[in-house]
């Protein structure tokens, strides 16, 4: 392996690079086995394995694995992976669920949200410009191979977007301290639900395009407890009751 191919995998850790050069990294055998059986295009593939055979693969020693692992601990293969095209189109988000995230920070919460999305059967995500980058190598990781089946969108003004969602018939979800009970609330089939800041929770720009305020309620509701719940870990509890409210 040559020190200029090092050099540029390396570099794809930054955000700026990959968005040039439109390419992410992939790690480990079953996640580099999934991207080949999708529609993701594959550049490239580095692995210590001699049983893996093709034009694009390159065999390599473990200390140029890790020299180019983006991982405290290297695994066995690592895919050079162009990043997909997706097309947002708001009439096809009629009669689905869809989640928005807005300024959510955290790589792995992002990763853990995409991983919830592809269990729950949610098709497409709407990120605010200030949310993690969906192609960060540690959020690549945790979504567990759900970035491959789940659309990640970037807009650069999520309020805007959502008021057009509502104009063309969506339901604009979100969660608040001042919201209604979630076991309480009669919840439609279809919408966009928006999870908020890890710390700041929902901007209020975006929470003026809400139609509607979803609590999770504390158990026991008058008992002392945490401030807040994780945000994928609330993402989850909200998709998890949207989906039982379908049965």
């Amino acid at each position: 392996m040559i020190k200029a191919d090092i050099q540029f995998v390396r570099s794809l850790a930054e955000k700026r690079v990959r968005d040039q050069e439109r390419l992410f990294v992939a790690e480990g055998s079953k996640l580099t086995e999934e991207i080949l059986a999708s529609d993701f295009v594959v550049r490239r593939i580095y692995t210590t394995r001699h049983d893996l055979k093709g034009k694009n693969i390159e065999v390599v020693d473990q200390r140029e694995m890790e020299r180019i692992s983006q991982l405290k601990t290297a695994n066995d293969t690592l895919a050079v992976v162009e990043q997909p095209n997706h097309k947002l189109s708001l009439a096809n988000l009629r009669g689905k669920l869809t989640v928005a995230l807005d300024g959510v920070q955290n790589p792995g919460n992002l990763g853990t949200i995409i991983r919830l999305a592809d269990w729950f059967g949610v098709e497409d995500i709407i990120c605010s410009k200030d949310t993690a980058d969906c192609f960060n190598p540690k959020v690549i990781q945790a979504t567990m191979g759900a970035i491959l089946r789940v659309r990640v969108h970037y807009t650069d003004n999520l309020p805007a977007l959502l008021a057009d969602a509502h104009r063309e018939g969506l339901n604009i979800y979100g969660t608040l301290l001042d919201g209604g009970n979630i076991y309480d609330e009669k919840l439609a089939s279809s919408g966009i639900i928006v999870m908020g800041n890890e710390g700041r929770g929902i901007t209020d720009d975006t929470r003026k395009a809400l139609t509607h305020r979803l609590l999770i309620p504390p158990y026991p509701a008058d008992a002392p407890t945490s401030e807040s719940l994780n945000v994928a870990m609330a993402t989850g509890i909200i998709l998890a009751e949207f989906r039982r409210q379908l049965r």
